[in-house]
Parts: structure tokens; C-alpha cells; sequence
């Protein structure tokens, strides 16, 4: 038994060492980084003197976390040393030491110093590496595309500074690689907002979003599914054209029209530009049921997304877990070829859609009216009711007053009637004025009062009396009541 089991033993030992050897056979060689941005680059210089002796010391420290005691080194040397060949590098080293340290002050100290150091070297190869690594403070920062945004516009804002300010550095192709992953995040964030709108039925908020990342992200990994989404919204609002009772039925359908011809213009775009994406298919059963012809893409658009959707590294179910765990939004499926957008188009905006909507009513509206010529206004007839496009012809016309007791208008002849009129004009058929009649003069003024007598009344003008009434015809509640036998005398 005990031999048994020996061998057993041996048996299984034997079988995990060969394992281990063809794990071993089978395993290659890890590539170093091609952009090791925290290493000594100093490291294999053989020197004794001892400012390098400092640095190699400070980078030590900043290996084992010793950030004060590296900074505190580093300081030593460009105070001792301020001439030092190495003097560059221990300036960028300060802010490494901050950058790696972590944590919101820290981070924000690292930004400074390499700012500074950029100020002071602006062409130092070294000033390439200080933009780079101000762009990854952001991107260490940056947050899930749910979430706030600051940092991740602030990211892009930087590697598009680096690939701009610094185009021959060595660094450019692992910037615009961030660049790309960072665009991911923003067009994620954008398509988000814009599918949600077009969920509410608020199609101008959806084309606005989604338009908007089309133009600006088109390395997007779902760029395919944005653009259906703008179809989907065009197709939308065709139906609420579809759906208006109170809009007159020529209109609604030459504005159903254009929303379709829109939405057809985003199914074919995806089948054009996206041959290779997922959601190819879809954008044709949308043409077919439409009626529409169906695109067929050129090769070199198929080559172009080919090479798109084979950079990009498939979603597996542990990215999937980690993204509910870890800080940051997950970038494992942004593309890896093709040049990212260093300047932003000008975006699409809902207020714009909305004018956009109403010319759309407006050359709907127009399109059934005949064309008429502008300034040819035909005058109004005699008998016509007058019209608010044509001057009036009325018979009164206003002069200035030929006499200093004019009103100021003068009668002028009316016009010769018409003979076809049906009409007749009612009035007398002479139009002649008859003229003004003369006031008849006022009689002369006769003096009956001789010269040097006294009018009769006196300069005094005394009061005249009142007529005396008689009580008993006078009907008053003035007068006295009877007393006594009085009230049983009628007289």
C-alpha cells in the first residue's frame, strides 16, 4: 500500500512538471512597453558624480514610494548642482514624484510642476513627455460616461495639445491612442443621451445628440447604432406629420416626404460607411420596407471598416464585471486604427432643428400656391372692393390751401364711369360745383340813447323786488298750517 501510494505520488508530480514545462514552452516573452514613462531613463549611465548619484537615489525612493525623500534629494540637487546636465530631468522627476503619489492635491501639484516645466523648456525633448503626462492626470481621473464629464473633456483638451504643440515627438501614436479612448467615452456619453430622447419621443433633442457624434467621433465603436438611431428619429417624426388631423392632408404629406427621404439618408449611410458593423442588416430591412433602394458599399469602405472592427478588442464578460467595480469607464473596445478628430466640428443643436422644421412647413406650404411675379400688382378696378396690395384711387385728394380760409382739400372731377360696368354709379350725372352763396350783410347799428342824457338805469343798479305771491294759490310746504276752528273753515 505504501508503495502504491509512492508511486502515485511520483506519477502525479511527474505529470504537473510536464505541465509546467509546456506552460512554460507555450508562454512568450512579455514585450516590454514601448512607453515607459515611469522609468529611469538615466539608468544605464555609468557615472560617479554626485549629482547623478542624487537622482539615481531620488528615482529609488520614488521606486519604493519614498515621495517626500525623493523630493527632498531632487531638490538638493538643482539647488547644488544648478548648472547639471541632469538637471531637466530631476525638475520633471518633482512632478513624477507628485504623479505618483496620487490623490487630488497631489495630482494637482504634479500639473503645476510640469506646466512649469514647460515653460521653462518649451524645446526640450523632455517638454513633449510633461504634455503627455499632464493628459494622464485626466485620464486617471476620468469617470464612467454616466457620470460627470469635466475630466474627460479636460483629457481630450490635453493629448490634442500634445499631438498639436509637439507633432515629430516619439510620443504621438500612444497619444492619439489615448485621444482615441477618450472619444470613446464622450461619444458613449453623447449616443446615451440622444437614444434616451429619442425613447421620449423628443426627436429634434435625439438628432441633435446623435448628429452631433456622427460629425465629431467617427471612430465611435457604435457609430452604427447612433446612425440608426437618427433614422429611427426622422421615421418619428414622419409618423407625428402622419398623425396631425387639424394640418391639411397635401402638406402633411410633402412634409412626411422629406423626414423619410432624411431617415433613408442615415439607413444608407450605415451600409456606405459601416459595411462591416453589426447592426448592417438592420439598416437594410429598414430600406426594404421603405422601399428604398439599398447601397452597396465600395471596397475601399469595406477594407477601411474591416480594419476598424479588427483593432477592436471583443467585450468579454470580466470587462464586464470590472466596469462595476472599478473607478473608471472601460476602453476595450475603442479602435485602435485611424486618425482621431483634433478639432471639433461645430455641433448640432435642437433650436436649429426646430428652424429647420419650420422651413420644412414653409416650402410645403408654398408648394401647391402658383408663382407670382414680385411688384406686378394690377390696380383695383372701379367696381371692385378695394385690396390691401394695390394704392387706394379715392375721387378726394388733399392740396395745400389756395385761400386763408380753406380746410385744405379740394373736390376734383371724379373719373368718367365705366360703360360695361354692371353697376351704375347712383348721383346726379353733372359733377359741376355750384357756387358759394354770399352772406347777406347785417343791418346798421342805430344809437336810440341821445348824446349827454342818462340811461335809465342808475350807476347804482339797485335790486328790482320780488312780485308778491299769493299764499292761497300757491302751492308750498311753506305755508302755515290752521289751528283751532281755522281747519274747519273752507274759506
Amino acid at each position: 500500500m505504501n508503495r502504491l501510494s509512492t508511486n502515485i505520488a511520483a506519477t502525479a508530480l511527474g505529470l504537473l512538471l510536464l505541465a509546467g514545462a509546456a506552460a512554460n514552452a507555450e508562454k512568450k516573452p512579455k514585450n516590454k512597453k514601448a512607453y515607459d514613462l515611469g522609468a529611469n531613463p538615466l539608468k544605464g549611465v555609468n557615472s560617479k558624480q554626485p549629482d547623478k548619484e542624487l537622482y539615481d537615489k531620488a528615482m529609488i525612493a520614488i521606486k519604493k514610494g519614498r515621495f517626500d525623500v525623493a523630493r527632498l534629494d531632487l531638490q538638493t540637487m538643482l539647488n547644488t548642482y544648478p548648472e547639471s546636465e541632469y538637471r531637466m530631468r530631476a525638475k520633471l522627476a518633482v512632478g513624477d514624484s507628485w504623479f505618483k503619489e496620487g490623490g487630488s492635491a497631489a495630482l494637482t501639484q504634479a500639473e503645476s510642476e510640469y506646466h512649469d516645466f514647460i515653460t521653462f523648456f518649451p524645446n526640450a525633448p523632455e517638454a513633449a513627455e510633461a504634455q503627455m503626462k499632464v493628459a494622464d492626470i485626466y485620464f486617471s481621473q476620468m469617470e464612467k460616461p454616466d457620470r460627470d464629464f469635466k475630466n474627460v473633456l479636460q483629457a481630450e483638451i490635453e493629448y490634442r495639445n500634445m499631438i498639436n504643440q509637439f507633432p515629430d515627438s516619439t510620443l504621438v501614436p500612444r497619444a492619439k491612442q489615448k485621444l482615441r479612448e477618450v472619444q470613446e467615452v464622450l461619444a458613449e456619453r453623447e449616443s446615451n443621451i440622444g437614444l434616451y430622447y429619442e425613447t421620449r419621443e423628443n426627436y429634434n433633442a435625439a438628432i441633435a445628440r446623435l448628429q452631433t457624434v456622427v460629425d465629431t467621433y467617427p471612430l465611435y465603436s457604435k457609430s452604427d447604432q447612433t446612425l440608426l438611431g437618427i433614422g429611427d428619429s426622422y421615421a418619428g417624426e414622419a409618423r407625428s406629420i402622419q398623425a396631425a388631423a387639424k394640418m391639411p392632408a397635401a402638406i402633411r404629406e410633402r412634409m412626411r416626404a422629406v423626414y423619410l427621404d432624411k431617415a433613408a439618408a442615415a439607413y444608407a449611410k450605415v451600409i456606405t460607411r459601416y459595411p462591416m458593423a453589426p447592426h448592417v442588416e438592420d439598416a437594410r430591412d429598414r430600406l426594404i420596407a421603405m422601399n428604398r433602394p439599398v447601397p452597396e458599399p465600395t471596397q475601399e469602405a469595406v477594407a477601411e471598416n474591416d480594419a476598424e472592427e479588427r483593432s477592436r478588442q471583443p467585450l468579454h464578460f470580466t470587462d464586464k464585471t470590472l466596469g462595476l467595480i472599478k473607478h473608471g469607464p472601460t476602453v476595450v473596445e475603442a479602435v485602435h486604427v485611424g486618425e482621431p478628430t483634433l478639432d471639433d466640428p461645430k455641433r448640432t443643436l435642437a433650436p436649429d432643428l426646430t428652424k429647420q422644421n419650420i422651413t420644412i412647413y414653409t416650402d410645403a406650404y408654398n408648394a401647391g400656391k402658383p408663382a407670382s411675379p414680385i411688384g406686378a400688382v394690377t390696380p383695383t378696378g372701379p367696381n371692385e372692393p378695394p385690396r390691401t396690395d394695390a394704392p387706394s384711387t379715392a375721387p378726394l385728394q388733399l392740396a395745400p390751401p389756395s385761400g386763408g380760409n380753406s380746410i385744405g382739400a379740394e373736390i376734383v372731377s371724379a373719373p368718367a364711369a365705366d360703360p360695361n360696368a354692371v353697376i351704375k354709379p347712383v348721383g346726379p350725372s353733372t359733377t359741376a360745383v355750384p357756387a358759394a352763396e354770399k352772406p347777406a350783410e347785417a343791418p346798421d347799428q342805430v344809437n336810440e340813447v341821445k348824446p349827454g342824457s342818462t340811461p335809465a338805469a342808475s350807476a347804482s343798479n339797485p335790486k328790482k323786488k320780488k312780485p308778491k305771491v299769493d299764499s292761497d294759490e300757491e302751492s308750498s310746504s311753506k305755508k302755515k298750517k290752521k289751528k283751532g276752528l281755522s281747519k274747519i273753515n273752507p274759506f
